[in-house]
């Protein structure tokens, strides 16, 4: 049941709330952050051209992009993560709803496959049965109830290792490893809710929440555009 609260929660409650997060905001969010990124290298071109002059150089604008284009990469890349994100949370909002008796289903079907094959059930299961189960987290993710149906099918009989040991040996050692794991997946699921993008379940749940956010990103985006303006026209001005 542990392991299936934090499935649950990472493969479809934070993927939901996350989409639901993403479409609401998310847009906003990527162009606060694009204006920021264009304010930070307008300014910083602004302190590289000052330099040239300081030091009587001749300013180059092609080598001062270059220098920024080095410089700024890093945003480049957490622009591009943003894209991802948003991305991922189209494509998530395309699926077709599962019905409430699919979603029963869903979840019964895929705690048959967890007690048959999860690793941390059976850590002596076959690379080919780890293989199976990875294809039944994704089945799972995606709400592929066909997918798990046949897993479900190829699975019906929980997966026992044969053993030599005594058999008192074996529960004691099965105990022992099974409580650690236990703990082990209790500090996942707490750390699992104190973290992104379950920390916005509360934000997204409630509209005037989302719409406050909404009102203080836009004021964030006129104020960048606002601060752009004043420094491209003391570029200009340092340029001519």
């Amino acid at each position: 049941m542990l392991l299936l609260e934090r499935d649950e929660l990472r493969l479809v409650v934070c993927k939901n709330i996350e989409t639901a997060y993403m479409l609401a905001l998310g847009s906003l969010e990527y162009k606060a952050f694009e204006l920021h990124c264009e304010f930070l290298r307008l300014k910083r071109k602004i302190d590289l051209v000052q330099a040239k002059k300081n030091r009587q150089e001749k300013v180059v604008i092609s080598a001062i992009e270059r220098i920024l284009d080095e410089e700024f990469e890093e945003y480049q890349h957490q622009l591009d993560e943003q894209i991802n994100k948003m991305n991922k949370a189209l494509d998530h909002s395309k699926g077709r709803p599962l019905t409430e008796e699919e979603t029963k289903e869903v979840k019964k079907t895929y705690r048959n496959i967890v007690k048959a094959l999860h690793p941390d059930l059976h850590p002596d299961i076959t690379p080919a049965q780890i293989q199976l189960f990875q294809n039944a987290v994704q089945a799972y993710e995606n709400g592929d109830l066909n997918s798990l149906r046949i897993i479900s099918e190829m699975v019906a009989e929980p997966v026992i290792p044969e053993k030599s040991e005594n058999g008192l040996t074996i529960l004691a050692k099965e105990k022992e490893r099974l409580s650690k794991t236990i703990e082990l997946i209790r500090e996942q699921i707490t750390e699992i809710k104190s973290e992104y993008p379950y920390t916005m379940k509360d934000l997204v749940d409630d509209p005037e929440q989302i719409a406050k956010k909404k009102a203080e990103l836009e004021e964030t985006i006129n104020e960048l555009k606002e601060a752009y303006d004043i420094y491209a026209a003391r570029l200009i001005e340092m340029l001519r």
